[in-house]
């Protein structure tokens, strides 16, 4: 349920690097938690994600949540499948529901993040 080779942040997020590039989504966790997911918003206007803040809205049937980066970069590509097909984060958040592609600017945030066993535990306590 939460692949092993991909990082997790505390606000739920995920971030799975390969070479300087970071693909961030949520996990399957958050996902279950706003249910059926209506609309995605990532900020556009920005370039740039700062870790521990938000980068854009997911709106549910049940609420409307931010999505905080869990690490820092610059916006590469924004998924517009999710954008088109928000429901597509609750299929399948670590593929086609993947929320958008950075640059990463510092690989030690890495460090900072949960594994998928320090992810399972933490949730498990909530």
């Amino acid at each position: 349920m939460y692949p092993n080779d991909i990082k997790y942040s505390q606000a739920h997020t995920w971030v799975k690097v390969e070479g300087a590039i970071a693909y961030i989504g949520i996990t399957h966790y958050a996902q279950k938690q706003l249910k059926d997911i209506v609309f995605a918003n990532i900020y556009q206007d920005n370039d740039m994600v700062i870790s521990g803040e938000s980068f854009g809205t997911l709106e549910s049937v049940k609420s409307v949540s931010d999505v905080i980066a869990p690490v820092s970069g610059k916006i590469i590509e924004i998924n517009s499948v999710v954008l088109d097909n928000p429901e597509k984060i609750n299929e399948d958040p670590y593929g086609v529901g993947m929320l958008l592609k950075v640059e990463i600017s510092d690989k030690t945030q890495l460090n900072e993040l949960m594994t998928a066993t320090e992810y399972e535990a933490m949730i498990q306590q909530l």
